[in-house]
């Protein structure tokens, strides 16, 4: 496998482990959880494994993109390792969820995501990482209004 590349991202957010844990996996739910989804579809689901096919709203250009990803959970260790199945652009995409509960009671949820751009790709790695290095945080601070407030602005966006 080639090396890639790899971003790390983390948010801090006022709320039980075990209801950022609930809302974050429920995979139908990212329509509105995201602001970059249409659609979230489940293709097959199992205990603590499912597979899914992801729709994002038009681009600038009027173009949506699909892929088929899935996701393994280990609701123990608070750890979700997931990997798109359908590529696309991508030689491959793995990531992984960490879910820690903190000492006040907080969680910390931090993406670590691997991947690398196929040859025939617009976008190279560090240009690919750049882009998962800015939306992350977004969509992460988006996360983190839901559970704290229940904001439903998250959901209208």
């Amino acid at each position: 496998m080639t090396a890639g590349a790899r971003t790390e991202n983390a948010v801090v957010i006022e709320a039980p482990l075990e209801e950022v844990w609930k809302v974050t996996n429920d995979v139908p739910s990212w329509t509105w959880l995201y602001d970059e989804y249409a659609g979230a579809e489940v293709l097959e689901q199992s205990e603590n494994y499912v597979k899914f096919r992801l729709t994002t709203h038009p681009d600038e250009n009027g173009q949506q993109w699909s892929w088929v990803s899935e996701r393994r959970l280990d609701p123990v260790a608070h750890v979700v390792h997931a990997k798109r199945t359908e590529t696309g652009p991508f030689e491959f995409m793995h990531i992984r969820w960490e879910y820690t509960e903190l000492p006040t009671g907080a969680t910390e949820m931090r993406w670590i995501q691997h991947f690398h751009m196929k040859p025939v790709a617009p976008v190279d790695d560090d240009t690919m990482a750049a882009r998962i290095n800015t939306n992350t945080p977004i969509q992460m601070a988006r996360i983190k209004r839901y559970l704290e407030t229940g904001d439903t602005e998250a959901k209208d966006s």
